[in-house]
């Protein structure tokens, strides 16, 4: 797997960052959600590098010019509901991508530190042969997206898959490096040494689906 780790180098992209794991900053819902989207859009710009174009010639009211035009069919999944203002900041850059959701939840069946990830929705068109965009901005242990893979392999087989995160711990990329296919590309933001007794980043910046859109019951 290729990894890209965005804090290693300076850019505005680590504003962003900063202002979401704040705990003063983040209380404001709407910019929260509009940092992640941000980031969405820097990594849908990084990611568009790697597709495959061709070249075409475009009318303009004084003439023609050669350019170049994607030709890689595209589908961005993304996991609810935390994965959604980072599904928005791609989309705004790829708009004639389309589009997967899914559903994946932690489930502690005894109230304790254990849980599995639960699967109960998905939705999405076929992924033969397309660019699959998998978006989830915690990687926290990597069990959602190892869930998320193997409900995925129903759907086609993808001609190449990225992975879009925002904040990531050690063990989750190892895990996602385990399991995923070796040529899959990781654009992570931030990647953090720990996890909790309970597979929460630390320092991370909290429950990006609750400072997102409000406490779940």
């Amino acid at each position: 797997m290729i990894t890209h780790q965005f804090d290693q180098r300076n850019s505005i992209l680590n504003t962003f960052i900063s202002e979401l794991r704040d705990v003063a900053i983040q209380k404001d819902a709407m910019r929260f959600r509009r940092n992640i989207e941000r980031i969405g859009e820097i990594m849908a710009y990084e990611v568009s590098q790697t597709l495959d174009y061709e070249e075409t010639e475009v009318t303009t009211p004084l003439g023609t010019k050669k350019t170049f035009r994607r030709t890689d069919r595209l589908v961005i999944c993304s996991v609810l509901r935390a994965g959604l203002p980072l599904h928005h900041g791609i989309l705004n850059y790829f708009d004639a991508a389309e589009n997967a959701f899914i559903s994946a939840y932690r489930h502690h069946p005894n109230n304790d530190d254990d849980f599995e990830v639960v699967v109960n929705y998905f939705a999405s068109p076929s992924l033969e042969g397309k660019v699959l965009i998998l978006t989830d901005p915690m990687l926290a242990t990597g069990k959602t997206l190892e869930n998320v893979l193997n409900v995925l392999k129903d759907h086609g087989t993808p001609k190449q898959i990225h992975i879009i995160s925002v904040i990531g711990s050690l063990t989750g990329v190892a895990k996602v490096e385990k399991v995923f296919p070796k040529d899959t590309q990781l654009w992570i933001a931030a990647v953090d040494e720990k996890l909790s007794s309970r597979g929460y980043i630390l320092p991370g910046l909290g429950d990006a689906g609750d400072l997102s859109y409000g406490v779940k019951l």
